[in-house]
């Protein structure tokens, strides 16, 4: 589903990416670990087209996300680590704007509309404007426009912050049934015990170089993940080659 092959990405004299190889396929959730700075979120820009790589391929479903970038771009939805809504509409419209974006047509929208606001309980404040809203709220709107046009692929930054407890288990088993309908999940977290519970393979990162990558248990082997993790990004490493 998703691809990524011997990407490079730099900023002047600074490789954020570093020859990134990661493959997640249909059906599958896959943890992206690594400190601040490690090159996740230039990662996950690259991969949604809003920042181009300077070397590799990047492709979704077999749609290059730099040569067929619009094709690629359908296929996925991306919720940022910062929820963004456009503050003086209100949840309605936001939604109703997003569902324009992607090509819906007016029955499909009402339907999904009407399940994206009962999965993730917006009636209260869908007709408020934006920016009367709390943290969670804005969270609840952008993972609802997220999946409004069904993605084959979801890419989430740290998608359970200012979420309570009760959509926190509604995010978790929306994740679980995107990759149980033949899709797949990429998500970027520093919470492994979220990790631990929903996913499949795990890659840790840092200073845009892979350090482990396989399924969970490979990765942490005979400790917790925790440990491992810590293991992996305290180990002193030489420095890249100029």
């Amino acid at each position: 589903m998703l691809a990524i092959s011997g990407v490079i990405k730099r900023f002047g004299r600074l490789t954020a990416v570093d020859g990134l190889d990661l493959t997640v396929p249909a059906g599958s959730i896959h943890a992206f670990l690594g400190p601040n700075g490690a090159g996740k979120t230039t990662t996950i820009r690259m991969c949604v087209g809003l920042l181009r790589p300077d070397a590799g391929h990047i492709s979704v479903d077999g749609h290059d996300v730099v040569t067929d970038g619009v094709a690629a771009r359908r296929m996925l939805a991306y919720v940022p680590d910062e929820p963004y809504l456009y503050e003086r509409l209100t949840g309605r419209e936001f939604l109703d704007f997003t569902g324009r974006v992607y090509g819906l047509d007016r029955p499909t929208y009402e339907r999904r509309l009407g399940e994206v606001v009962e999965r993730f309980s917006l009636h209260e404040f869908l007709d408020h404007v934006a920016e009367g809203y709390s943290h969670g709220m804005r969270q609840r709107v952008v993972l609802a426009a997220a999946i409004l046009h069904a993605p084959r692929l979801l890419i989430v930054d740290e998608p359970l912050v200012g979420l309570d407890p009760r959509h926190i288990r509604v995010v978790l088993d929306l994740l679980k049934e995107v990759a149980r309908d033949g899709g797949a999940v990429l998500m970027s977290t520093h919470t492994m015990a979220t990790v631990e519970g929903v996913a499949d393979h795990v890659t840790v990162m840092d200073h845009g170089r892979t350090l482990a990558s396989g399924t969970v248990t490979e990765v942490k082997g005979d400790r917790d993940l925790e440990s491992r993790f810590f293991e992996l990004t305290e180990t002193p490493r030489p420095p890249p080659a100029p």
